[in-house]
């Protein structure tokens, strides 16, 4: 006779990746990173579990009360929603300790630091969202990096084909 599943057991296990911010690590280099939950509406994490959700206009702001908040992240409204469907573009609630978000808070006063969301994915049936310490890249290393990343496309495109006259 099977063990009966507890409400623990159903949830879901793992994590599933439902946005990424690829524009963030073309522009910024990241220094830190870090894992921090999300106050949604329940409307809200029905449209990310359909895989609606942008984040490239994005950004994190602290206000003056201490609170971390993660801004003009797009979450489309719920197709099957009603009259409590959420505003797509509102400002949402991210949960750290307040530890961590004073270290951000001291470090983003530093000249040309930011915190930018790399990434929301589920984690245990829970929305996380992943935020990195950045600075800013300037247009030459932008240019240097992709020079570097082709460079080794083209490396490994001639290790491949040595490889196959083999």
């Amino acid at each position: 006779m099977a063990a009966k599943q507890t409400k623990q057991d159903k949830r879901e296990q793992g994590t599933k990746p439902i946005a990424v911010n690829r524009r963030a690590r073309h522009d910024y280099e990241i220094e830190d990173r870090l894992e921090a939950g999300i106050v949604l509406s329940g409307t809200e994490v029905k449209s990310l579990r359909e895989g609606h959700a942008s984040l490239a206009e994005a950004f994190v702001s602290i206000d003056r009360r201490g609170e971390i908040w993660l801004e003009n992240a797009n979450i489309p409204e719920y197709l099957n929603g009603t009259w409590t469907n959420h505003a797509p573009k509102r400002k949402r609630k991210l949960l750290l300790h307040a530890q961590q978000i004073d270290k951000l808070a001291r470090q983003t006063e530093a000249k040309g630091y930011t915190i930018i969301p790399l990434s929301l994915y589920f984690k245990d049936g829970r929305v996380k969202a992943e935020i990195a310490l950045a600075r800013g890249k300037r247009e030459y290393d932008k240019r240097q990096a992709l020079r570097e990343a082709q460079d080794k496309r083209e490396a490994q495109r001639v290790m491949r084909l040595r490889n196959l006259r083999h």
